[in-house]
């Protein structure tokens, strides 16, 4: 049987995956490219042969700006193109399907059955309907919770190999040191650093069967793994308990997102997490949706109520607001953390960056036209934290809000006061992860006891 050609349409991440946990070493197949979007500067590249297996790719495999996907097609003569990439409107999701088949090829969507690796240890998940919409702040809850138990919890994160691929295969982040080793660009920081200042080993990379024996056999110990999600993606491994987050602030998401519709229909848990800053009728909108779709999931509400360090900076000052990058690019976010705290104290305007971006943040403007007075924290390589840094200091404002979940004025030098705006998950009412973790824990037989708040 002559073997199939096929694409694999990615980001950099579940695309790798895919490759990785089905076609790697499967002579059936032969996949001729990966096609790239979303990030910056991450086509033109190759995907090495030690990853891909020397044996079947003795040449690696050539990595091109998915704008080329028709003219690959009928150049490599393609039977089949596999989607594999998060955080897409259900109606791109078809175009690039419908795309696929006038060129010729089949379409397809790969599911957790040939995808999800299995663990010796108990694995939570938390994924999400879309990004931004809180995985962080439950991530660490639900750690939280799990240490009061007295368990050793590893944190595996979803992708963001921008770099070199083989040295990013399995990485291990203990330390803020580690950060800079592996020479993390600010959204891996933005992801990795707040569990390692609260003590949590997480790991990341490449290649996650990898990962994951890593994890299971870290050094500090491990009792449960806790998939820490990206995008709207679900787990990359089979989870004993799944815990997806919905956002009001975009109700209708959790059903007309991919793949964030398959972690709202998969989830045991979802945590419909903002409540404290959305529309009563739009929480009902997602409570509905969820209903519909997943009847026998377990409902927790939330908030993600905001801190300031330095609010007398705020009031009555003209103030940039600098929120997580990729929330306002291709999570379509118009409101964060940063923009509730500027409104909560009492700014007086909210200075727009537009005019004054520079170089390769000129150019995310201008890819995603409805970002608004706001300005992405985007740093994926040292130009961009370079243009990131002349933006924020072009800016004629009174002071800079960071909303971003890491201490920004560490990586790029800010000539303006700051305020640095933090935010935790609150569940609100019951139930709630605390009941959620202790049941779980008590099947396991992990000797869960229950706190005191819940007693």
């Amino acid at each position: 049987m002559a073997k199939k050609n096929v694409i694999i349409i990615g980001a950099a991440g579940r695309d790798f995956h895919n490759f990785n946990c089905y076609f790697r070493g499967n002579a059936q197949y032969n996949v001729v490219a990966f096609t790239a979007a979303q990030i910056p500067d991450i086509d033109g590249r190759k995907y090495p042969k030690e990853l891909a297996g020397e044996e079947l790719y003795p040449e690696g495999i050539p990595i091109f700006a998915e704008e080329e996907l028709p003219e690959l097609i009928k150049k490599y003569n393609v039977d089949e193109c596999v989607f594999a990439y998060s955080d897409q409107p259900h109606v791109k999701v078809m175009n690039v399907g419908a795309l696929v088949n006038a060129a010729g090829a089949d379409f397809s969507m790969m599911g957790p059955k040939r995808t999800q690796v299995v663990s010796k240890k108990p694995v939570i998940g938390v994924c999400a309907t879309r990004t931004g919409c809180g995985k962080s702040q439950t991530s660490r809850r639900v750690i939280e919770l799990l240490m009061e138990q007295g368990l050793k919890v590893v944190a595996i994160r979803h992708p963001m190999p921008y770099g070199d691929l083989n040295a990013q295969k399995v990485q291990r982040f203990a330390t803020v040191e580690d950060l800079k080793k592996h020479k993390c660009t600010i959204e891996e920081m933005e992801e990795y650093e707040p569990h390692v200042v609260r003590g949590n080993v997480i790991y990341a990379g490449v290649d996650y069967a990898a990962i994951l024996e890593a994890a299971e056999n870290d050094p500090d110990g491990c009792d449960v793994v806790l998939w820490d999600g990206g995008n709207n993606d679900f787990a990359f491994y089979k989870t004993d308990l799944l815990i997806g987050v919905a956002d009001p602030h975009r109700p209708g998401a959790e059903v007309s997102y991919y793949p964030g519709e398959v972690v709202a229909r998969m989830a045991d848990v979802i945590v419909i997490n903002k409540i404290d800053t959305a529309d009563m009728a739009n929480i009902q909108i997602v409570r509905d949706n969820i209903q519909k779709i997943n009847p026998k999931a377990i409902v927790v509400d939330g908030a993600s109520p905001i801190s300031v360090d330095k609010p007398e900076l705020i009031k009555g000052k003209k103030v940039l607001v600098v929120e997580d990058g990729p929330t306002l690019t291709h999570g379509d976010m118009k409101i964060g953390a940063g923009t509730v705290a500027a409104k909560k104290f009492g700014a007086a305007e909210l200075v727009d960056p537009r005019p004054y971006a520079v170089g390769k943040l000129a150019e995310t403007f201008r890819i995603y036209p409805n970002i608004g007075t706001l300005l992405p924290a985007m740093g994926y390589g040292d130009q961009q934290v370079k243009d990131l840094e002349k933006t924020i200091n072009n800016t004629p404002c009174d002071a800079v809000i960071i909303a971003t979940p890491i201490d920004l004025s560490r990586i790029v030098k800010i000539t303006k006061p700051t305020v640095k705006v933090g935010y935790d998950l609150q569940e609100i009412g019951s139930p709630n992860l605390s009941d959620v973790i202790y049941d779980f824990l008590k099947k396991k037989g992990l000797g869960a006891k229950k706190c005191s708040c819940c007693s």
